[in-house]
């Protein structure tokens, strides 16, 4: 192959991935085909590693599914006596309001580009794409997830488009949540009347309907003033090491 043609090629490569990378009309129909692939190998995994454990570990599997099925068998149980008991004391004040909470459990597919470990593409089913979301990991919190081209796309923490109501400190000091692209949060707009010091807990507020209300965010560890508000930074609670599952809230009432 001579030179000349050896160039050619190579420039046309380069603006292939270019353009792949860049342009998501182009880009679209590739992340389909890929992410369809990728589902259906995590689909395969998961059925092979189900037939491993169900012949090979069957019995110790077994016992363990049984005590955490008890464990969740009792707290749901006491979730909906509670919410039972709620929802009667709304009726007998005549209030309109009830609790009927939805969270669904949901797959990761993979990252949204390479060296981005803060996006990352779901697999949910019944997927409405004109709302925000709230994800979970263990009942920390995780990020939010948004619409991109009609697909679910969650932004964890430190993502900077990831944001969502918050209260600090015992006083329930209101704010917003932004992610910094760092391994810390910062936490805007809180009012300076408010003392904020470090070590000070961050819990969802519930009031933008993304979250419920007190979820762990992260601790306080500096606060800053200006303009009127304070800027606190934040230490997450949640670290993302392994995001393969997580639990998406769907309706917080």
């Amino acid at each position: 192959m001579n030179k000349g043609l050896f160039s050619f090629f190579s420039i046309f490569i380069a603006l292939l991935v270019g353009a792949l990378y860049y342009t998501d009309i182009i880009q679209s129909p590739f992340i389909s085909v890929l992410n369809g692939i990728k589902s259906n190998y995590h689909a395969t995994t998961e059925f092979i590693d189900k037939q491993i454990n169900k012949y090979f570990f069957q019995a110790r599997h077994i016992e363990e599914l049984e005590k955490k099925l008890q464990k969740y068998e009792n707290n749901h149980l006491v979730m909906q006596q509670l919410a039972s008991e709620i929802n009667d004391i709304f009726v007998q004040n005549r209030s309109s309001f009830k609790t009927d909470p939805n969270v669904e459990l949901v797959r990761t597919i993979s990252y949204q580009k390479f060296g981005d470990q803060n996006r990352i593409w779901l697999e949910i089913d019944d997927y409405n794409s004109s709302r925000v979301y709230g994800l979970t990991y263990n009942e920390l919190v995780a990020g939010i997830v948004v619409s991109h081209n009609g697909r679910p796309l969650g932004l964890l923490n430190s993502d900077t488009k990831s944001s969502y109501a918050v209260y600090v400190g015992k006083e329930s000091a209101p704010g917003i949540v932004h992610g910094n692209n760092s391994k810390h949060l910062l936490v805007k707009f809180i009012p300076a009347w408010f003392l904020i010091e470090a070590g000070d807990e961050v819990v969802t507020s519930g009031l933008d309907e993304i979250f419920f209300k007190g979820l762990k965010v992260g601790t306080v560890v500096s606060v800053t003033k200006s303009q009127g508000y304070q800027t606190a930074v934040i230490e997450p609670f949640y670290k993302a090491k392994d995001p393969n599952y997580f639990h998406m809230i769907k309706k917080v009432r």
